[in-house]
């Protein structure tokens, strides 16, 4: 918390900016009682574009007559490259901070101004040192609903995509968009197979006391679980039909014990619905990088399945809710009217699965992917609709490893006794060594380094068992990933091609 002043006289400090809550976020400004004033501030710049602080950024518009921000950068977290080289934060933090200084006086014209300064922590430190107001490039904005934006971004590009279907808008018989699960101590309550995940509950239940058990497991917080209630429930469950799969990582279904003393926060609303017959897209709608935060599901998926970076938390979208479909009646009639066709769930889904893979739509749309839950554009035609939906069809099946071209990527090579010890990446011999002697060949670099959200999904997969022994079915599957992964970045181009031609200005 920081206090400053700013008032009638130099004697008089009436108000107290509130700006740092327990989590580090910036919550609000107070500035009653104060004629004229002046707060300048550093703190983390995500507030600049984050949609939890919409309201507070249209509430400094209204206090205060000028803003002054001058982002800093220096994330370790958001991984926009400088244009000018190498960019380091001010401080020995990972978050990356802005300047900000508001105005309040009466007679001043309502202005917004922002300004960039990266590089490297010495020169930043000369440049603030030796800047002045008016040495300083500073940039117009005009922040505008419903996110009241403080960083400059694309006005024309943003009028056509606030035009388009929302997920959240897409799916709203669900309500408020649901996250994925969170157990609280995926030490515990995550495991590679259903013996190991019964075995654990066992343990727990065999210990005599809370100091013991957590001795043996990394358990969550007494406030959030209760020993004492899992010593009395755990035993009276069946654990066999109890054990269920979950989409814990991309490509990486592990197993829990489906009950409130395991798998805390279960989100039952909308998880429940996915242990049926059922598919949906799990996206993130906050992020800190490039936009590439977006899988298909048939599970339960995890609260970190995407990403497990700070904020970038991410959210369920189901085909299907108790058995109906999970579209809203508004965007049901505008798809049926548009074709003039009632398409089923499923190459709805397909399309929308497609148009979130084509390269030009995450470009056009990057500066508003990073902020908010996508947003889809539908093409006039019905016959470009359901081409892209045929492509994100195929596209659905590879990555749920249902049906998948297989291509011999990956195979598995060495002797010795499959435990992965330390994973590197040969890019001479195209090969993924997990110990001395064994390796996946071929892995082409473009597979090894495929992102989803963010996660490098092979050194994701293979670094997550260090230490354990591969099993024959983690063998074959690490094959079919690579397969899967190579799938995607071809299709992608196939995508990309009939997004271009259907919807040729990007909505």
């Amino acid at each position: 918390r920081t206090v400053l002043c700013g008032g009638r006289s130099e004697m008089s400090v009436p108000t107290a900016i509130e700006f740092v809550n327990d989590r580090g976020n910036i919550e609000g400004v107070r500035m009653e009682g104060v004629d004229q004033g002046v707060v300048a501030i550093i703190t983390n710049h995500s507030y600049l574009d984050n949609p939890t602080f919409k309201g507070m950024r249209k509430s400094l518009m209204e206090i205060f007559n000028q803003i002054f921000i001058l982002d800093l950068h220096g994330s370790a977290k958001k991984q926009h490259s400088s244009p000018h080289g190498a960019d380091e934060n001010v401080f020995d933090i990972e978050q990356g901070v802005a300047i900000s200084i508001f105005v309040k006086q009466p007679d001043a014209e309502k202005s917004i101004w922002h300004a960039d300064m990266w590089g490297r922590r010495i020169e930043k430190y000369k440049a603030a040192t030796e800047a002045t107001k008016a040495s300083i490039q500073w940039a117009a904005l005009r922040p505008i609903e419903p996110l009241w934006l403080f960083k400059p971004y694309n006005a024309d590009a943003d009028a056509v995509y606030r035009r388009l279907w929302s997920l959240k808008d897409i799916f709203a018989p669900m309500g408020d968009p649901a996250p994925g699960i969170v157990t609280t101590h995926d030490a515990f309550a995550i495991s590679f197979t259903p013996e190991e995940a019964r075995e654990k509950v066992a343990a727990l239940i065999a210990t005599r006391s809370e100091e013991e058990a957590r001795l043996k497991f990394r358990l969550c917080r007494q406030e959030q679980w209760s020993y004492q209630r899992a010593k009395i429930e755990l035993p009276l469950i069946d654990l066999h039909s109890a054990t269920r799969p979950v989409s814990y990582r991309p490509f990486d279904n592990r197993w829990t014990i489906w009950n409130r003393n395991v798998a805390v926060h279960r989100r039952e609303r909308v998880t429940l619905d996915m242990q049926k017959d059922n598919l949906a897209i799990d996206v993130c709608r906050v992020v800190s990088e490039d936009w590439k935060h977006v899988l298909a599901v048939d599970l339960p998926p995890d609260d970190s399945f995407i990403s497990n970076r700070t904020k970038e938390r991410g959210f369920v979208f189901p085909i299907r809710i108790g058995g109906s479909e999970n579209l809203s009646v508004a965007f049901r009639d505008f798809i049926d009217q548009l074709y003039d066709y009632h398409h089923l769930p499923e190459e709805i889904f397909s399309y929308i699965y497609a148009v979130l893979y084509a390269p030009a739509y995450r470009k056009r749309y990057a500066e508003f992917l990073r902020i908010d839950f996508p947003r889809i554009p539908f093409p006039e035609e019905n016959e470009s609709f359901e081409a892209i939906s045929k492509l994100g069809w195929a596209l659905v099946q590879a990555h749920l490893l249902r049906e998948l071209p297989r291509r011999g990527l990956a195979a598995y090579n060495g002797k010795g006794d499959h435990t992965v010890e330390a994973v590197r990446y040969s890019p001479e011999q195209k090969a993924v060594w997990i110990n001395k002697t064994q390796f996946f060949k071929p892995v082409p670099q473009a597979v090894w380094d495929f992102h989803i959200g963010g996660y490098q999904v092979l050194d994701k997969y293979l670094k997550s068992r260090k230490g354990r022994t591969l099993s024959l079915d983690e063998i074959n599957h690490v094959g079919a990933v690579a397969d899967s992964l190579a799938f995607t970045i071809d299709q992608m181009t196939l995508i990309d091609k009939a997004y271009r031609s259907a919807v040729p200005d990007g909505g």
